[in-house]
């Protein structure tokens, strides 16, 4: 059974130089998911960074607040083909998060609650993105990732994990869910990179 379906058909991107190539604008905000929507209690909700070695950091809800944080308004573009300008987050850095952590590593497997998963090189957490918990001034509800997830805005929007519980470093890159079912595995909306070879 087929899980990937090539030949998504989209408009034009017109003449906004902020659209990738076959994408469309879209004022709405779709929600796609993998299976149920988690429901995660803030009271128990951990988040870690777990290198190559083992070594281990994490944070409750209330650190996780606790930690310089800032609003950024970014471009999303999904695999789907809709995309949509201007978002605005709150949330914290990535970097921040890895700190001064001691790594060889050079691929995250981002980990959510829920099972789902997806890799992505380590340079591009530094570059930037952020673990988010508000959209448009509130908190993040579930069916967008909340509590918290991780946005990667120069990705295809599959790569920016909902529900997210864990960055897992490594030396050699591990495909995660859509990766192993056919999607491409870095996903730059601005080469098309949608599925494998493309």
């Amino acid at each position: 059974m087929r899980v990937v379906t090539p030949g998504f058909t989209g408009r034009a991107r017109g003449n906004n130089p902020r659209l990738p190539p076959g994408q469309h604008l879209t004022e709405d905000f779709p929600v796609l998911s993998v299976g149920p929507t988690p429901r995660v209690n803030r009271d128990r909700w951990e988040f870690a960074v777990v290198t190559e070695r083992g070594a281990r950091r994490s944070w409750t809800w209330r650190e996780l607040l606790a930690l310089p944080s800032e609003q950024f308004t970014v471009d999303i573009h999904c695999v789907t083909q809709w995309s949509k300008l201007d978002t605005r987050w709150r949330g914290v850095r990535v970097d921040t998060l890895l700190g001064d952590l001691d790594t060889a590593a050079d691929y995250v497997l981002a980990r959510s609650y829920g099972g789902y998963t997806t890799n992505i090189p380590l340079a591009d957490l530094l570059g930037p993105a952020w673990i988010a918990y508000e959209y448009a001034g509130q908190p993040l509800v579930p069916e967008h990732g909340g509590p918290a997830r991780l946005v990667v805005p120069q990705l295809y929007f599959w790569k920016s994990a909902k529900w997210i519980r864990e960055l897992r470093l490594g030396t050699k890159d591990a495909p995660g869910f859509w990766e192993t079912a056919g999607y491409h595995d870095y996903g730059d909306p601005w080469r098309e990179q949608r599925y494998q070879g493309d």
